[in-house]
């Protein structure tokens, strides 16, 4: 499966177009978020405009609004690369990611209905089969789509934007992860936090979330030292 073609995008209205700069931002944004490009991996305009197919201006424009997203650093000399995680960088995001995301869930837990949680349930479902054939692309795309899926029923834009950013600076060093050591590595809370949001017992979903995002961490965290 190619991630790039699998990733979880802002689509626009049916018989809409985006245009070029969007389109651009949008597929430079799934190679970063999914790991198809390494963490110190160092890009360049030239080599994007031919592996994107797309003009100078919009990946000059992608490549600012990442930097500004934090996916992507300016090292000087006109050298960007994707950021390299220090063991600093996983406990911030641990802590920021705890407080938001629980948050969502919880958000999300209050307004949520009978078909939208069908609706995660049909994606954890996806996301155990990539877990059981070590699809890496396909639990990576499956997993961020649970999460972005419930966040956006939490009805709080300015949270989810950052913790769709935020997601942009671990994954990938996720993707590092799950191919040196595999998906079964990576268990999660979500059917703890189906059969909560079933119970209508929202804190219950706040705290699952949490326990998942610290678990999700912590196995960077390790992954990520073994390796060094």
């Amino acid at each position: 499966m190619s991630v790039t073609n699998s990733a979880v995008q802002a689509a626009p209205a049916e018989g809409a177009k985006l245009p070029a700069h969007e389109t651009v931002y949008q597929k430079l944004r799934a190679q970063i978020l999914f790991g198809e490009l390494a963490p110190g991996q160092a890009v360049t305009i030239q080599g994007l405009t031919e592996s994107l197919g797309a003009g100078m201006t919009p990946v000059r424009e992608a490549i600012r609004r990442l930097i500004s997203d934090g996916a992507l650093m300016f090292q000087g000399n006109r050298r960007v690369s994707v950021p390299l995680l220090r063991s600093e960088d996983i406990d911030e995001l641990s802590y920021v990611r705890k407080s938001i995301e629980s948050e969502l869930a919880r958000r999300a837990a209050l307004r949520i209905n009978p078909d939208q949680i069908a609706r995660l349930e049909a994606i954890d479902i996806a996301l155990d089969q990539a877990i059981n054939t070590g699809d890496v692309a396909g639990y990576l795309v499956q997993n961020y789509s649970f999460h972005s899926e419930l966040y956006g029923y939490a009805d709080a834009p300015i949270m989810a934007d950052l913790a769709d950013r935020l997601w942009l600076r671990f994954g990938p060093s996720l993707r590092v992860v799950c191919g040196r050591f595999g998906t079964q590595s990576f268990p999660d809370r979500h059917k703890d936090i189906i059969d909560a949001m079933r119970r209508n017992e929202p804190e219950k979903v706040a705290h699952a979330m949490e326990k998942d995002v610290e678990q999700g961490m912590e196995q960077v965290s390790q992954g990520l030292g073994a390796s060094n």
